[in-house]
Order: C-alpha cells, then structure tokens, then sequence
C-alpha cells in the first residue's frame, strides 16, 4: 500500500495532467480538480451527473492562497477562519483566476480553507486550488465512508487516494455566505 507522500506525489501528477481524483478530506470523501482548469471542472460535473448552474466547493490551504483568489475579505472573515475548528466554507464574491464553471451564476464561489494534513500539502505543492464535492452521483445519499463510494463513481476518477485516515470524518462543513455589509449568512450549520 502506498504512502502518504506517495499518494500525495501521483495526485499531484494527476491534477497538473487536468485530470480528476477520489480523495480525503477534512469533511466526506470528495472528487477533486484544477479549480482553475474549465475542462477538468466538467469533468467533475460528467462525473456527478450535475448541471453546471450547482457552483462546486472549491478548497485552500491558507488564507494567502484565498487572498489570491478572493479580492475582498473583511477582517471579520480572517478571525472566524483562524478561530474556527469546524471545516467552514465560505461564499465570497468576485472571485478571480478561476475556471468560469466554478463560478455560480451570481459571480460568487464557496472557498474553505481547508484543515487536513493530507488535502493541505497536496494543494500547496499543486499551488492552486481544488475542486472538492461529494464523491457520489447528484442526488444520491453522500457516502459516510470510503467503503460507501459507489462503483460508478470509483470507476468514473482518473486516480483513487486509497489513503484510509483514523480521523475520516462524515461531515459536511458550515456554509456560510458573506453579505455585503460583512456579516454572514448561515446556510448550513
């Protein structure tokens, strides 16, 4: 069985190649892209059976990398992020460097910063963000294991992270979106 930093290596290969993978992360298993690529995006909603009009949850390793591309970020945002242990997704709009169809209709996108050892070194040697959204058909119930994922979907993926973690978690993260006076919205706790 392969490494963490083995597996860390072939994602990396694998997105730089614009392709697609099953990974780990600090909620539910995911399926993953270049955030920042237009092909690899459909790929993702091919993958899901989804309509582009559903924006996709896009994942960071750090503030610095948001900044890069979210313009506008209140100090508010900045100390809920570095206060906050539940995963946390947050809609910020006019968002920048961004592949087009990750971007709802509204010109928001939904960034968390993400707080898994694994997903945060492969997005730092990627050096830019990923797609992250649940690893099973749209509609379908999310698998709460690896043991869960549908066939179609393992068989759908360019590469599997076949990395079983103590700390798998089966939960969704917090969606929040940023109004314009600075407050947030909850959408989902």
């Amino acid at each position: 069985m392969e490494n963490e930093i083995s597996y860390i290596e072939s994602g990396l290969t694998v997105l730089l190649q614009g392709q697609t993978i099953l990974y780990p992360t600090d909620t539910v298993w995911g399926i993953g892209c270049d955030a920042t690529s237009k092909e690899a995006v459909q790929k993702i909603f091919d993958i899901k059976q989804r309509a582009e009009s559903k924006s996709l949850i896009i994942l960071v390793d750090g503030i610095e990398m948001l900044q890069e591309y979210v313009s506008d970020i209140p100090e508010k945002v900045i100390e809920l992020l570095k206060n906050t242990e539940k995963p946390t997704t947050i809609i910020y709009k006019n968002p920048r460097g961004l592949a087009t169809n990750v971007i709802a209709e509204d010109n928001t996108v939904a960034v968390r910063i993400v707080k898994h050892a694994f997903c945060e070194q492969l997005i730092a040697r990627f050096g830019k963000p990923i797609v992250s959204t649940s690893a099973n058909v749209s509609g379908a119930e999310t698998p709460v294991s690896f043991e869960k994922i549908s066939t179609s979907i393992l068989n759908s993926v360019d590469y599997i992270v076949n990395l079983q973690l103590e700390n798998e978690s089966s939960n969704s993260s917090t969606i929040l979106r940023l109004l314009d006076n600075g407050d947030f919205e909850v959408l989902r706790k």
